[in-house]
């Protein structure tokens, strides 16, 4: 039996994208693992859980941002091949469409790999 059961174990616990969006902490729930908007806290403010520590080896980040940018570059191809709009209504749409996409993709990259590591890390 796990004595220090993880966030996804607990009863009530928000869901992997709940955590990040919030930039909810692993260990106590507080808000304090994002200082930025897609950068990670050095400590939680709340319970001084070490989420730099936590972090070292989620180097995939660079992946995760082309692989988004692939997406978008082909979503906004094809939008531009069916409706044909105007230059300034594609910059409209797409520059907060893509800098949106990008920040939740990483929040939510780095806050999977933030609470792998941390169920990792509380296995005896």
């Amino acid at each position: 039996m796990n004595a220090d059961p993880g966030p996804t174990e607990k009863k009530g616990q928000p869901g992997l994208v709940s955590a990040a969006l919030s930039g909810l902490c692993p260990r106590c729930g507080a808000e304090t693992l994002f200082e930025a908007p897609a950068g990670l806290a050095e400590t939680c403010a709340n319970c001084g859980l070490d989420i730099v520590s936590l972090e070292r080896g989620g180097r995939f980040v660079g992946v995760v941002t082309m692989l988004l940018a692939l997406v978008l570059i082909l979503a906004a191809m094809g939008v531009d091949e069916w409706l044909r709009p105007p230059i300034w209504a594609s910059l409209v749409f797409w520059a907060p469409v893509t800098v949106g996409t990008v920040i939740f993709g990483l929040r939510f990259y780095k806050t999977m790999w933030v609470y792998h590591q941390y169920e990792e890390s509380q296995q005896p």
